[in-house]
């Protein structure tokens, strides 16, 4: 996909259709009435003879026009002029791109009013224009083997006005846009990929793809053995019960100045959870293949910043096993060491997220970070507390769960701030060991942010409980990309500085 930025009038645009919004009660924009006269105005003529009310969402295409180099107009929709913000300005680009990709158009300049909002800046609008087109583009990486319909035509998008003064900030945006774009595409094949395929070897092994892909990445995996002389019981644990042999994927990327403290991104990567002793209800599942997306996430995070040619260091730690049920799997009431020597006794073997994560932040120690992030798919009581809008956040570094929660508002990839205070550590006491691997009901999402808060002492660190936000079920069931753009603003940001 081509992107570009215009300044000059739209109607001058040489591409096969225009886009332009009609407000629901106050008709044209500004844009739309520099194509009215040109077109013989029948722009005016859909809204007035009723074809066009202007509803969020709605579109009309206007073909054969004349006046202008482009053949087509395409009437947008969006909505009350007062209530024209972010939100509804993203619908109505992805209700341009739905009306688009079903025709054979190759170019378009899209000429709708830039929304209300300080934070949209040149650079975040050319930005988030890119994602928006990668996510129209975007095809779920099925299986079947029935005949793949054909790819759309698009390939040329415009987007403006921008002040000559602005264009190279946009120009960077798209740039970065696509980046991010094929960072996302690779964490939602990877996560609608089957258990029996997406294994940890294969994670294993699509980092060492990357890193032949961008010279800039030095992967390491550490394998069974590695792990054992590393003392990382608690992920070898989890990966008792199943015959695929567990991974920690380590991959660094060096853009920064030498000495440069790096971020260390920490990903949970249970490519199957069945729950193992603990097992799950059968209904649903299958969903459990996505219970590798904070691993997808830090493996895609690490792709966009050597393609974005980030000026930072940054390291990914990839904790991959399966969870399994069988004679060798860990029962509730074992005691197992992490690699810290702190005991945990298994009160829940469906809490095996957290497990392996200790171990990994526990390793993050030896980069000595300036900053560590865990992204896991950790709890159903996220879930419960924020739905599929707002991935939880948590951690012992207020700054930078703030930094966290303004990046994911200029990404369009929301995260909310949930307390960690000591109160929630005591629920995870154990008679047994120095700690149990739950805390009862309550309060669980935060109960578990408790547990690998005994791990990062003298850490900066976050953690990002993406449970709500990874994935959609039922008849929308797919990898959503989540919250690899939150992560990737954040990133962007940390480069400035």
């Amino acid at each position: 996909m081509r992107f570009e930025a215009w300044s000059k009038a739209l109607v001058t645009q040489p591409v096969d259709c225009l886009v332009v919004g009609i407000f629901e009660d106050d008709g044209l924009s500004e844009t739309a009435k520099t194509l009215d006269a040109p077109s013989g105005g029948r722009i005016t003529k859909a809204v007035q003879g009723g074809d066009f009310t202007g509803k969020s969402g709605e579109t009309l295409l206007l073909t054969e026009v004349t006046g202008m180099r482009a053949t087509r107009i395409l009437l947008t929709g969006v909505g009350p002029r007062k209530l024209y913000e972010r939100k509804a300005w993203r619908r109505a680009v992805a209700a341009s791109f739905s009306a688009l990709l079903r025709t054979r158009i190759r170019s378009v300049a899209f000429g709708l009013e830039r929304p209300r909002d300080r934070a949209l800046d040149d650079y975040s609008y050319g930005r988030a224009m890119a994602v928006l087109t990668g996510t129209a583009l975007y095809r779920i990486n099925d299986l079947k083997t029935a005949k793949k319909p054909k790819p759309p035509a698009l390939e040329s998008v415009l987007l403006g006005p921008f002040r000559k003064a602005g264009i190279a900030a946009a120009r960077r945006g798209f740039d970065h846009g696509q980046a991010l774009n094929a960072a996302i595409k690779l964490q939602r094949d990877l996560g609608n990929l089957p258990g029996n395929i997406c294994t940890p070897t294969y994670l294993a092994d699509r980092a060492r793809e990357l890193g032949k892909k961008h010279g800039t990445l030095k992967i390491k995996v550490l394998d069974e053995a590695a792990l054992r002389a590393q003392g990382m019981g608690c992920l070898l644990a989890v990966a008792r019960g199943s015959d695929e042999p567990p991974r920690l994927v380590v991959i660094e990327y060096r853009g920064g100045r030498t000495g440069q403290a790096p971020v260390v991104l920490v990903g949970k990567g249970i490519t199957f959870d069945t729950g193992g002793i603990s097992l799950k209800d059968p209904a649903a599942m299958d969903e459990m293949k996505y219970d590798m997306c904070g691993a997808a996430a830090v493996l895609s995070a690490l792709s966009f910043a050597a393609a974005a040619e980030l000026p930072l260091n940054l390291v990914g730690l990839i904790a991959a096993a399966e969870n399994m049920p069988s004679g060798r799997a860990i029962k509730p009431g074992d005691i197992v060491t992490s690699a810290s020597g702190q005991t945990v006794e298994i009160l829940n073997t469906d809490a095996e997220g957290r497990l392996v994560l200790c171990d990994a932040l526990h390793y993050a120690r030896q980069f000595d970070p300036c900053a560590v992030i865990d992204i896991a798919t950790l709890t159903g009581a996220c879930v419960v507390a924020l739905g599929a809008h707002h991935t939880g956040i948590m951690g012992n570094d207020d700054a930078l769960a703030r930094e966290l929660v303004a990046s994911g508002v200029r990404a369009d990839d929301r995260a909310w701030q949930l307390p960690l205070t000591e109160d929630y550590a005591e629920q995870l006491k154990s008679n047994f060991a120095d700690m149990g691997n739950v805390g009862g009901r309550e309060g669980g999402a935060i109960t578990a942010a408790a547990f690998l808060g005994k791990f990062t002492k003298g850490l900066k660190w976050a953690h990002l409980d993406i449970a709500g936000t990874a994935w959609l079920g039922g008849a929308r069931k797919g990898s959503t990309g989540r919250p690899v753009p939150l992560l990737a603003d954040f990133l962007v940001q940390r480069s400035r500085r």
